[in-house]
Order: C-alpha cells, then sequence, then structure tokens
C-alpha cells in the first residue's frame, strides 16, 4: 500500500475519532508543527527513515518530542502509534490528507482563480461570494496573475477547471481553422 492511502487511512480514523471527542483544528496544528520540526531537521529525518534504528529508539524520540513541543491527546497517541509501527515516513501525507479530510469536514473548499491583471478587492470578494453559492459551501480562494491570459479568468473549484480565458479561445479558433484546412 502506498503512503498516500496509508495515510489517508490514518487522517480518516483520526478526524473520525476527533469530531466526536476533540478539536480537530488543534490536533491539524499539532501534527504540521511535529511534521515542521521533523522537515527541518535532518538527523531526525534520517532516524526515522533508517532501518536500523530500533523502533522502541524511534518511539522514545517521539515521546520525547510530543512531550517538547505539548502535542495534543489525540495527535501524541497517532504519532507514537506511528513510530510503534515504524511508519513516520507517512507524517508528511497524513498532514495533507488531514487538513484535506477537515476543511471536507467543515464544508471549505479551495479555490484559485488566475486572470490576466491582478483583480481588485471587491471584484475577488464578489466572485469568492459567487463560487460560495455555486458550491453550497465556504470558499477559501487564492489568486494568481498570469499576463500570458490576455484576458478572462481560469478557475479551479477543488478538481473542476472553468476556464474563459482569451488565451484559451484563441487557442480553440486556431484548431478549429486548423482542422478545416
Amino acid at each position: 500500500m502506498s503512503t498516500r492511502a496509508s495515510a489517508a487511512r490514518y487522517a480518516r480514523a483520526l478526524l473520525d475519532a476527533i469530531v466526536k471527542e476533540g478539536n480537530p483544528e488543534q490536533v491539524e496544528q499539532d501534527l504540521t508543527a511535529f511534521d515542521e520540526l521533523v522537515a527541518r531537521t535532518p538527523d531526525l529525518q534520517k532516524a526515522f527513515a533508517n532501518p536500523a534504528v530500533p523502533v522502541t529508539a524511534k518511539r522514545a524520540i517521539v515521546d520525547k518530542l510530543v512531550r517538547q513541543l505539548n502535542v495534543s491527546g489525540p495527535a501524541a497517541k497517532l504519532l507514537l502509534l506511528l513510530a510503534e509501527r515504524d511508519r513516520m515516513a507517512v507524517l508528511s501525507d497524513l498532514v495533507v490528507a488531514y487538513r484535506e479530510r477537515l476543511m471536507e469536514h467543515r464544508r471549505i473548499v479551495r479555490a484559485e482563480v488566475t486572470t490576466a491583471e491582478p483583480l481588485a478587492p471587491e471584484r475577488l470578494a464578489e466572485l469568492e461570494r459567487r463560487l460560495a453559492a455555486a458550491t453550497g459551501r465556504r470558499v477559501t480562494m487564492t489568486a494568481r496573475v498570469d499576463p500570458s491570459l490576455i484576458g478572462g479568468t481560469i478557475t479551479r473549484v477543488g478538481s473542476v477547471v472553468y476556464d474563459s480565458s482569451i488565451a484559451t479561445q484563441l487557442e480553440k479558433i486556431r484548431e478549429t481553422l486548423e482542422d478545416r484546412r
């Protein structure tokens, strides 16, 4: 089983348990802080990845870090479980999967809007409001500028892409004209 699939299973189980009895946002913060610590500490990465390091030593390291970072109960239990099962390699994927599941639980969707020129804040707010109405969810939106679009927008909501850019329209016209030759 891939690390992503494993991470997704751990994330789903963790969120299911936390929603009933805990603070899902705190767990996200704790897991993120732990993952960031591991990511910026090469010695920790090597210790967790090295099969020659005994699982008991890995668990002891995680236990000490959990105490130092004051990681909440559910997140601490999961981190210790990962160490006991020698599965610390799934941590980064688990954080991403947990964050995605938490957003689903909160009914939040990510949207990315790309335009040829920066949009005014009121236009961004209006677009965000319309996307929220269309999806029935709260929208977290990021805006990018790509002058190659010439005009129009490309909006990504989750995995759906709405492309009304002039560059794409011109490309379609070009393809149509080439097909008619």
